[in-house]
């Protein structure tokens, strides 16, 4: 009976632990990309120059591809693919130079972002 309680006891620390160590990895990386499609959006409202706008959203997907691969061992494939077609909406829009579409693919890629932040969350709206 004892050896069980143990087993059981270490089982829950370390579900615990696992829970902690990938909400804050995720919080974090959702941050900041967030902050990422921030200053994209206040230089495209700043009308910055194509060239660097392009460069700009070309390293934002860079980091997303490398926060992604990790993202992916505990998240849905289908939330994180809505943010890469965000990206991809925000990149082709710049491309053909419609800065009118680019500030809403922005503010829904911050959004979606936001929704994964809560829906990795621990509580009790989550497990119910």
């Amino acid at each position: 009976m004892k050896k069980e309680l143990v087993i059981s006891i270490m089982i829950i620390i370390l579900i615990i632990i696992g829970n902690i160590i990938t909400q804050n990895y995720t919080n974090n990386t959702t941050i900041k990309i967030s902050n990422f499609l921030d200053n994209l959006k206040i230089e495209v409202l700043a009308k910055d120059e194509k060239d660097n706008l392009l460069y700009r959203i070309s390293t934002i997907e860079d980091q997303w591809n490398k926060f992604e691969e990790k993202l992916a061992y505990y998240i849905e494939h289908d939330e994180l693919e809505k943010v890469e077609s965000q990206i991809s909406s925000i990149k082709g829009f710049i491309e053909v130079n419609n800065y009118e579409e680019v500030i809403p693919e922005i503010e829904r890629g911050i959004f979606i972002l936001g929704h994964i932040q809560d829906k990795s969350k621990l509580n009790i709206k989550n497990i119910f």
